[in-house]
Formats: C-alpha cells, sequence, structure tokens
C-alpha cells in the first residue's frame, strides 16, 4: 500500500482562501471596538456644534447734539475706558458755560446785596423804634407840666404829632423790613433761590460743554464705526461700538431632545473652528434659556395651522469661558464652536433661581461730571460770596 503526499501546488489554494476569511474577521473586531468605543464615550455627554461665539457690543452715543470735528479711534482700533472717540464742535456750549457762570456770579452778588439790606432795614427800625420812644418820652412830661401851666397846649399838640410821625415812621420801615425778609427768609447764600436757580443752570453748561467730548464705556475694540468728521449728529444716535474681547461667551443651541441632562455648573469642552483641533477650551454652563431660539424670534412659528409640520427645536444654553484661556487665545464674536457637556454629574439646578447680587456690567466714565460741575459752583460762589461779615452764614 502506498502513501500520497498532497503535492505543494494543492495546499497552496486552500492557504489563500483562508487568508480572506481572517482580514475580514479582524476587520470586524476592530469594528466592532471602534463602535464600542464610540458608543461609550458617548455615554454621559451632549455635544453639538450649533454654536457660536457671543459677548457684548456697547455702543457709542452722544448725549448732546452737535458738529463732529474730531474722531479718536478707526475699526479694529483697541481703546480703554474713558478714551475720548469723538469731538463735538464746543463754541455753542463754551458761550453757555461762560454765560452761566456769569449769571451766577451776579446771583451770588444780588443775594448778597438782600442780606445787607435786611441787616440795613433792621437798623433803620432799631432807629425809628427809639425815635418813638423819645416822642412818647417827649408827650409824657408835656402832659404832665401842662396842669402847672409851665407847658403851652400848641407845644404839646406838636409833641403829639412828631409821636404820629414816628409811629408812622417805624411801621413803614417794618414793612419795608416784611418785604425783604420775604426774599431771604429761612436761606443762606447758599440757599437762596435766585442762587440755586444759577446753579443749576450753570451745572447744566457745565455738564452740556464736557459731553461735547465723546469717551468710550468699556475698553476692547473698535467695530461698526459709521460716524464722519462734519457729520452733525443728534443725541441717541449709534456713532461706533465697542467689543469688550475679554467678557464673550459661548450660545450652544441644543436640540431639545439632547437637554433633559444638562444642568447649570457642568463641565464643558470647546474647540474652535478658527484655532483648530488641537486646542480645546473649557467652560462651564451658567444658564439654559427661558424658550426656544424661535419662540423668541422676530416672527415666531404659528403652528395652529392644517400643514403643521414638526420642527426639532434648539434651546441656547449660556456657556462661560476661563477669562485665562480667552486672554492666551482671544475669540471674536460669531466664531464657530464645537461643544462638547460632560453630563454624568446631575446635581445643579435645570434654570436659575436665584436673583443676581451685583450689577453684571457697569461703566464708571459719567459718575464724575456732577462732581466736577459741583467744584465749578463752588469756585464761583467762593470768588463772589465777600468777605468780612458773611451772610452766608446768616439765617434770617
Amino acid at each position: 500500500m502506498t502513501t500520497q503526499t498532497p503535492s505543494p501546488a494543492a495546499t497552496a489554494p486552500a492557504k489563500e482562501s483562508r487568508q480572506p476569511k481572517i482580514l475580514l474577521a479582524l476587520a470586524i473586531a476592530l469594528l466592532v471596538v471602534a463602535l464600542g468605543g464610540w458608543y461609550l464615550s458617548g455615554i454621559g455627554t451632549e455635544s453639538t456644534d450649533d454654536a457660536y461665539v457671543d459677548g457684548n457690543v456697547v455702543q457709542v452715543t452722544s448725549q448732546v447734539g452737535g458738529t463732529v470735528t474730531v474722531i479718536g479711534g478707526d475699526d479694529t482700533d483697541h481703546v480703554d475706558a474713558n478714551t475720548p472717540l469723538v469731538t463735538l464742535n464746543a463754541v455753542d456750549a463754551q458761550i453757555q458755560y461762560e454765560r452761566a457762570k456769569s449769571n451766577l456770579a451776579r446771583a451770588v452778588r444780588l443775594a448778597r446785596t438782600q442780606y445787607y439790606q435786611v441787616q440795613q432795614l433792621e437798623a433803620e427800625v432799631n432807629q425809628r423804634q427809639n425815635d418813638v420812644r423819645k416822642a412818647r418820652d417827649d408827650v409824657r412830661r408835656r402832659s404832665q407840666l401842662a396842669a402847672s401851666g409851665a407847658v403851652s397846649r400848641e407845644e404839646i399838640s406838636h409833641a403829639e404829632e412828631v409821636l404820629k410821625n414816628a409811629l408812622a415812621g417805624l411801621d413803614g420801615s417794618q414793612h419795608a423790613l416784611a418785604v425783604r425778609l420775604a426774599m431771604v427768609d429761612n436761606t443762606t447764600l447758599r440757599t437762596h433761590p435766585d442762587v440755586l436757580v444759577a446753579a443749576s443752570n450753570l451745572r447744566d453748561a457745565f455738564i452740556a460743554l464736557h459731553r461735547t467730548q465723546i469717551f468710550s464705556p468699556v475698553a476692547g475694540l473698535i467695530t461698526k464705526r459709521s460716524v464722519q468728521v462734519g457729520q452733525r449728529i443728534s443725541p441717541g444716535v449709534a456713532l461706533m461700538s465697542v467689543v469688550p474681547i475679554d467678557q464673550v461667551w459661548v450660545n450652544a443651541n441644543f436640540k431639545e431632545s439632547q437637554i433633559e441632562d444638562l444642568r447649570i455648573g457642568q463641565a464643558v469642552r470647546l474647540r474652535a473652528d478658527a484655532y483648530g483641533r488641537d486646542l480645546t477650551f473649557h467652560g462651564t454652563i451658567v444658564g439654559l434659556d427661558a424658550g426656544t431660539g424661535s419662540a423668541f424670534s422676530l416672527m415666531p412659528a404659528q403652528n395652529a395651522t392644517g400643514n403643521w409640520i414638526k420642527v426639532t427645536q434648539r434651546v441656547p444654553v449660556r456657556i462661560a469661558l476661563q477669562s485665562q484661556e480667552i486672554r492666551q487665545n482671544p475669540l471674536r464674536l460669531g466664531l464657530s464652536m464645537r461643544v462638547s457637556v460632560d453630563t454624568t454629574d446631575k446635581s445643579g439646578p435645570v434654570l436659575n433661581s436665584k436673583t443676581p447680587q451685583q450689577a453684571a456690567y457697569r461703566t464708571d466714565i459719567f459718575e464724575n461730571e456732577l462732581k466736577d460741575a459741583n467744584a465749578v459752583v463752588e469756585q464761583v460762589i467762593g470768588a463772589n460770596e465777600g468777605t468780612g461779615r458773611n451772610p452766608i452764614s446768616m439765617n434770617f
């Protein structure tokens, strides 16, 4: 009996037929592993690429009308808070300011005159009272001497006439004093009505002059400049805008089916298309909007119609970014972001319920306007209130 050994040519096809099966099995295994990893990585996260950088666009407007003479910055320029951006022709405001200063000085001097007139009339009343006392004494003495015949009846009549004149003079002086007191009663020089009105007019003129120079409310980049030199502007018209680049956040629009596990305080990882995949930003959810984006659109959808088609709605979610990362890699308004939220921690609230304890944003550029105006008023009053017996401390 003889044994036949398979030839190499017969075993080669069998090996070649097994190789595609092995490669297919490996490919299926790798695909299963990849799908499993993708599925596991998606558990506990919610992601969207419908997200954009948002921020404050602070409009620069004028509080007074005028003609533009100087523009202190242009688009893309960086400005600090309180930087002069636009200057208006201040000739008219300067004239009104000088007139108001003169009117206040005149009012102070006229008020001083009224106080001194009161003092003069008080002295006159005292003099009239002395005249009345003297006339009464003369009448009394002559009446006592009339019984002995030492004084004639004519002399007594003359003394009585003098007394009547003294009483009439006293009455007139008292009325004149009452008239002057009506102008200054219960006031001092600085609380005199005429002085208060003139001081208020001076404050208005000073502030109007100060407002012919328009300052930047915040620090940031200038954008949307529309004002031109020589342009006649009106109060409230937007001249340009300033964007604080360090005060930006991200609005991520999640589908309504994705917000079930979103909570305030959850950590967020973000990537900006402008910086590519290598740079990751970190943030935190600070709030979910009160409605979907379509609910607050200019023309909300009217779904009470017969041809209604359901459209998945999206809810804006506000995400705060880390300020240090923003300084190192600045973001611009409107940039696209890819957002991934870690939803494993669901202990935070769904909606904000606390009232803010302090202002979110503020500017200090207008705080010194009244203070500087009061300093000018004080200077004018001090230069015209006089010396010596100062009626400023008198209270009638």
